[in-house]
């Protein structure tokens, strides 16, 4: 469920949008923050992580929105 409002000039006043897509969004943006913040410390000469963290990582990435998910 979505609803936005409108004023006179078509700009928007106020957006409404139900919690799980409220929830779902937040997360996609805290995952685009972490990646560009991995790309600005690789380009500033950062060794990264190797794969076992990066898996580790993602696991747990996964695990956090799955329990948001639940609650």
């Amino acid at each position: 469920m979505r609803i936005c409002l409108s004023d006179q000039n078509g700009g928007g006043d106020l957006a409404v949008t139900d919690v799980e897509a409220f929830s779902r969004r937040e997360s996609m943006l805290q995952l685009r923050e972490m990646l560009l913040r991995s790309e600005e410390e690789r380009f500033s000469g950062d060794p990264g992580h190797s794969i076992d963290e990066v898996a580790r990582m993602m696991r747990s990435a996964i695990r956090e929105v799955a329990d948001a998910k639940r609650g």
